[in-house]
């Protein structure tokens, strides 16, 4: 059953991310693009867990599920929300960090083999540099990102702001909510995704 609600997690965040994909080919806007990302990435790291509530944790599906739940997520994120406010230069700096992410997951040794049906602790399997410090610095410095840009414009856009910082709030509720197993983790990453697309869509409507 975790598998299965994991698996449609997925979809869900799949398809998200395909609408927004749709709209940056539409308009043009590079935010479009970055929030694509994150919600492919939180997509991925629902398949993560499906494939670990189906056939058990690996090294492979935790390196998986580490790079885009625990790397790229939050950062892809807060890029798209500095590129709303028209902060450029996040476009090659969230490239940069993207590309350095996918090398720390593929790279980086674990320090003991990942096992077992429980979502695994990063703490037990990676060691504090590189891998855990470029999580907690990039998620810190996204959410921050999304947290402040939501804030200084929520007079303009109330309601999708709202949604943004539910969303984000949902993803941080979920991470506590890990050790209870993969479909718990999959409906928090699938909730969030929804509030988080919801927020985008209408703070596109409300600045285009």
């Amino acid at each position: 059953m975790e598998a299965v609600v994991a698996f449609a997690a997925a979809l869900l965040a799949l398809r998200l991310a395909g609408l927004l994909a749709a709209r940056w080919r539409e308009r043009g806007r590079p935010e479009f693009a970055a929030w694509a990302a994150s919600l492919l990435a939180f997509a991925l790291a629902a398949g993560a867990l499906a494939w670990a509530a189906a056939a058990g944790w690996s090294d492979a599906a935790f390196r998986v599920y580490y790079l885009f739940g625990g790397l790229l997520t939050a950062p892809l994120l807060g890029a798209g929300s500095l590129l709303l406010v028209g902060r450029r230069a996040a476009l090659p700096f969230s490239l940069l960090y993207t590309g350095l992410a996918v090398g720390i997951a593929l790279a980086v040794p674990l320090t003991t083999p990942v096992s077992g049906s429980e979502i695994p602790d990063a703490r037990d399997h990676l060691a504090l540099f590189p891998a855990r410090v470029a999580a907690i610095a990039a998620n810190s410095a996204g959410t921050l990102a999304v947290v402040a840009v939501a804030v200084a414009t929520f007079r303009r856009r109330p309601l999708g702001n709202a949604l943004v910082l539910a969303g984000v709030a949902v993803a941080a509720l979920g991470s506590t909510l890990f050790g209870l197993g993969a479909a718990r983790a999959a409906t928090s990453l699938a909730l969030a995704a929804l509030l988080l697309y919801g927020g985008f869509v209408v703070r596109s409507r409300s600045v285009t």
